[in-house]
């Protein structure tokens, strides 16, 4: 297995607390049952870009849900769109269902773009009490998921086919039906998010990577931790494109299943919690 450089030390997140955002970021976070890492880079060293990604701990630490989008185009052209659904995630994100979720998304986005602009979501709740994934796929590509027994990387999907008309791209239809799918995760799992950069990532000849490429990529990393791994598949995609940058924004969201489970606020964290939760102080 490739080593790779670690991504910095990790961040701790705490219940009701939210990153995320269109904007360039490299980070590690430690959430309640999960290590995380975040990537993002608008094309061409834009200050904002079309994708949109964001990570999110509720419900007293028992709930962690993650989100990456793309907008239709990139660069300064998609930026005001990209900020709408930026900022519809962050108003919706808390959603207990997360079907209305994305079915709020796709309404309200739709509204605003008016079909002059459609974006791709793939959305993700863990349970850390449970182990329980629940993943929502607008249309978007599919996650990469990695199961530590038996030790095997394969592409995350729902096992039965989706209903006609399901999971479209949000803001094309006001009232298309959205599905989700769940796992289990055990320890040492791992689940990768991305945007479609990453897969038309192409060689110098003009072959495009693909989603088997970058699944035969993920298999040649270690995968013990989040902060390497992340790091690690970002450069075999840029030594894939010979060392070229990418060509539309791209987006990496890594969480690994550290075997821990619900984080409960502690003593001293109550008071701010409650703070949050009244609005006192902005989440």
């Amino acid at each position: 297995m490739r080593a790779a450089v670690a991504a910095p030390e990790p961040q701790t997140m705490r219940c009701l607390e939210i990153r995320g955002g269109t904007e360039a970021v490299e980070q590690s976070l430690d959430l309640p049952g999960l290590q995380a890492f975040i990537y993002s880079r608008p094309h061409g060293g834009d200050a904002r870009g079309g994708d949109v990604h964001y990570v999110s701990v509720c419900g007293g630490g028992a709930t962690v849900r993650a989100v990456v989008a793309d907008v239709s185009g990139h660069g300064d052209s998609v930026a005001e769109f990209s900020g709408v659904l930026r900022a519809l995630v962050r108003k919706h994100i808390a959603r207990h269902d997360q079907t209305s979720l994305v079915e709020a998304l796709n309404r309200e986005f739709g509204a605003r773009a008016e079909l002059s602009r459609f974006a791709t979501a793939v959305v993700a709740t863990f349970l850390p009490g449970s182990h329980r994934l629940t993943v929502s796929n607008a249309a978007h590509p599919r996650p990469l998921y990695y199961k530590a027994d038996p030790g095997e990387w394969m592409i995350l999907a729902p096992e039965t086919a989706a209903a006609a008309g399901a999971n479209l791209p949000l803001g094309v239809l006001d009232d298309a039906p959205y599905e989700q799918f769940a796992v289990t995760m055990a320890p040492g799992d791992v689940v990768v998010l991305y945007t479609d950069a990453l897969t038309e990532a192409a060689d110098p000849s003009g072959l495009m990577l693909g989603e088997s490429g970058l699944l035969e990529m993920a298999r040649h990393l270690d995968p013990s931790e989040a902060r390497r791994l992340g790091p690690g598949l970002l450069e075999a995609a840029r030594l894939f494109r010979d060392g070229r940058p990418a060509e539309d924004d791209e987006t990496l969201v890594v969480l690994r299943h550290d075997g821990t489970g619900t984080r409960f606020p502690g003593p001293l964290q109550f008071p701010l919690v409650m703070a949050k939760m009244f609005g006192l102080v902005r989440v």
